[in-house]
């Protein structure tokens, strides 16, 4: 039999049992985008398409263990990190991203849910921002994210504009200073279409992505999705740039397709694009 090699994402994030965000997103995506897909979890939740109930963290040395037993069988060329519930979590998993120096590390700043529960505890953000960011090579925060992290930083973010376009722009190059990472603000929360500001660090340069406003409620999961996808695409050796335009297409795609499941805020469907060209396009 031939064998074959394939590029490698790996996620490190929570789980959703209902299937539109987290673990379960991630690893769609990473298949949707032809990666293969390895997964630590770091959080149990109970959740469907209605309301969120619980989180329940996983313990430490599980999640270090997970990563460990991976990295030293197969080794990621992306990877994406999502749900960091603690600061003992975070603790391990930037101790192994030190020792292990991986490259191409997408971090999706997952601090509060669409229903509004809190998933990272206000006194680990310090902690996030302090020891995870650093080690990242590009962290994608939505409008309300961003302004989060700045605070920490001693901004004053109150009373965010409605055109908010300037504020994406310096709010990104901010960031992107403070933490010395490449840094994707979505504007997914803006007025308009959902475009995002993309600025890079050593170019110390910002571009616009146009994105396209999908009027789809069954959206849960979209920052999961296109974080996971830019690692996808990443992982295949495209640049930020690309990588991130790419992930923004397969997203749209995703949402177009028209899922319909659940009583609630509805998943994507993420094998969409398997069932036609979309692939070979690419």
């Amino acid at each position: 039999m031939t064998k074959t090699t394939k590029k490698v994402a790996m996620t490190i994030a929570g789980s959703d049992p209902s299937g539109g965000a987290g673990i379960a997103a991630d690893l769609k995506t990473f298949m949707a985008n032809g990666v293969y897909g390895c997964s630590v979890i770091t959080a149990l939740t109970a959740q469907n398409t209605k309301e969120y109930w619980s989180t329940l963290p996983v313990a430490g040395h599980m999640v270090t263990d997970q990563l460990l037993s991976v990295l030293t069988d197969i080794r990621p060329d992306a990877v994406k990190i999502g749900m960091l519930p603690n600061t003992g979590i975070m603790g391990e998993v930037a101790d192994v991203l030190e020792k292990e120096k991986l490259s191409n590390v997408v971090v999706d700043p997952v601090m509060v849910s669409s229903s509004g529960k809190v998933l990272m505890a206000e006194n680990a953000r310090e902690v996030f921002v302090k020891r995870i960011l650093p080690l990242c090579d590009l962290v994608t925060p939505n409008i309300p994210e961003t302004a989060e992290l700045l605070k920490l930083f001693g901004y004053d973010e109150e009373g965010l504009p409605e055109d908010a376009s300037s504020w994406m722009e310096a709010a990104a190059e901010k960031l992107a200073l403070e933490l010395g990472i490449d840094v994707l603000v979505k504007g997914g929360h803006s007025q308009g279409a959902p475009s995002d500001y993309l600025f890079l660090q050593d170019a110390k340069e910002g571009r616009w992505l146009k994105g396209l406003r999908i009027h789809n409620p069954n959206n849960h999961g979209t920052g999961c999705t296109l974080s996971s996808a830019i690692t996808a695409n990443l992982a295949k050796g495209y640049d930020r740039v690309r990588a991130v335009s790419l992930a923004k297409e397969y997203l749209t795609t995703c949402l177009s397709a028209g899922l319909d499941l659940g009583e609630g805020r509805g998943p994507m469907d993420h094998g969409c694009v398997l069932q036609g060209d979309y692939l070979e396009e690419m």
